[in-house]
């Protein structure tokens, strides 16, 4: 996974400029330190010669004495202390493959002797002539010394390194702390920068967030949100961006008001097919009543066949009823505002769910305190009927239904739980869809159509209320939300 794939593009362009900045600094940084360092070098060298010639020039000059001949006392430093020379100085005569003497000059213009291992490590310098870099360690540090050939052997003379080390720390230093300072300033300033570019594209997903909002799968919906204009120039990159998904929602509001369009003739053909259906399905369950109570003897094939009649009318009556009142609902119309006491309510539909379906366990369990709602007490009705039934069709004789009255902060809940195999999960997010059936899962001991759930549905949210489902199998609870009246409010606190 690409590590930078969760940051956001203000921070990469961010990081980008910084780190371009950080690049440019170092190059440049170590490119200045590598120069400065050649000049102080062959400054040293250039030191080094002149301090080679001197020195080279006393040992020469030593009249009726050998400069270099062994002896117990410390020999006259001519060649090294020679004026002229500075504090450091280093010199050395070889003679023989051994160092006949090693010294440097102190601060204070005296000789001073090297320890056996600075002398070790001036035996390893070439005697080419170059100047060359070598680490004495101990006090003395770096050195840049040269080795000259002489007629016994070889002398060897060197300048400390430690003026020229300071330099380029210094220098090293200065570069980092500009560098750091620039780099700070520079991240500022580019975070300021690219805040204030990349504000058009903060609009524009600010317009694509409003949009992922609003609830366009149902209803009619006024798609209104757009992209401001000044952030839709297509001479932009961004404005490109904000042009597209200005088009974009220009065509997603045709096809929304082209799917309202044909919702609104299907609702309207539903409730004119229902409100039509009424009438002649009224005829044909009376003629068919009639013809049954007539008293005339029928074969009994006839006889039969009138009882399906009826029955089936009743059916499809039912059906149409349902469906003009899903048709009432999706007009919003409003439905009937009186206190309904639930717990008169939830006892009337348990008693008929008991005389219809005596083979399931039916429980009832009810606030002590009345709880009353606003709203329409024939639409309640229904809505607990129908999940009362619900459980009755779906489940297995011996099944345990409790219908539960309570209340939770504000709202009123209802709740029918039964114990029998579940819903289908692949079916559960949609059971309150219409003519959606949770056949595959629940049995069934007789048939329906599908739109008892979605008049609960339609029914809570017309009251302001909701409706939720969980299911496992050996539990299924459906639970009603209903706003409380403000007098079943006061009436359970003990408030006139």
């Amino acid at each position: 996974m690409n590590p930078l794939s969760g940051w956001t593009l203000r921070k990469r362009l961010v990081v980008a400029v910084v780190a371009l900045l950080a690049l440019a600094a170092v190059i440049i940084g170590f490119a200045s330190v590598v120069s400065v360092r050649t000049v102080l070098l062959d400054r040293v060298d250039a030191q080094l010669t002149a301090a080679t010639t001197r020195s080279s020039g006393a040992a020469e000059e030593r009249p009726g004495r050998d400069a270099f001949a062994p002896s117990s006392e410390p020999p006259i430093p001519e060649f090294v202390g020679v004026p002229g020379q500075s504090a450091g100085t280093l010199g050395a005569i070889i003679a023989g493959g051994a160092v006949r003497y090693a010294g440097y000059l102190d601060a204070d213009g005296d000789l001073q002797p090297l320890t056996t291992r600075q002398v070790a490590t001036l035996l390893t310098v070439g005697l080419g002539g170059e100047p060359e870099s070598i680490d004495l360690g101990g006090d003395l540090g770096s050195y840049r010394v040269v080795a000259v050939e002489t007629s016994d052997g070889a002398m060897i003379v060197g300048l400390p390194l430690a003026d020229l080390e300071f330099t380029l720390g210094q220098l090293i230093a200065v570069i980092s702390g500009i560098a750091l300072g620039v780099l700070v300033l520079a991240g500022v300033a580019a975070y300021v920068i690219v805040r204030l570019a990349l504000r058009p594209l903060d609009r524009v997903a600010k317009a694509a967030s409003d949009v992922s909002e609003l609830p366009l799968d149902h209803g009619e919906v006024a798609l209104g949100v757009r992209v401001p204009d000044d952030d839709a120039d297509p001479h932009t990159e961004v404005g490109r961006v904000g042009a597209s998904i200005n088009r974009m929602l220009g065509h997603v509001a045709a096809a929304l008001s082209a799917r309202q369009a044909s919702e609104n003739k299907v609702r309207t053909f539903v409730s004119d097919a229902s409100h039509e259906l009424r009438t002649p399905l009224t005829s044909i369950r009376g003629y068919a009543e009639l013809t049954r109570r007539s008293g005339e003897d029928l074969p009994e094939d006839a006889t039969y066949a009138l009882g399906r009649i009826e029955s089936e009318a009743v059916r499809m009556t039912a059906i149409v009823e349902d469906l003009l009142l899903l048709a009432r609902l999706d007009e919003g119309r409003e439905l009937a505002k009186d206190p309904v006491e639930l717990s008169a309510l939830l006892d009337s539909a348990v008693s008929d769910a008991r005389a219809a379906a005596a083979d399931h366990d039916w429980v009832l369990d009810l606030e002590t305190a009345p709880v009353t709602v606003i709203g329409d007490s024939q639409r309640l009705m229904q809505v607990v009927a129908n999940l009362l039934g619900n459980a009755r069709v779906h489940t297995p004789a011996g099944t345990r239904v409790v219908a539960r009255l309570s209340v939770v902060g504000d709202q009123a809940q209802i709740s029918v739980t039964d114990n029998g195999p579940g819903i289908d999960p692949d079916v559960l997010g949609q059971v309150f869809e219409r003519f959606v059936r949770g056949d595959v899962s629940r049995q069934r001991a007789s048939g329906g159509t599908g739109l008892g759930l979605a008049i609960v549905a339609g029914v809570a949210e017309a009251h302001a209320g909701a409706v939720v489902v969980e299911s496992v199998p050996g539990r299924t609870e459906f639970r009603v939300l209903l706003p409380l009246a403000r007098v079943g409010a006061n009436a359970r606190s003990g408030m006139p």
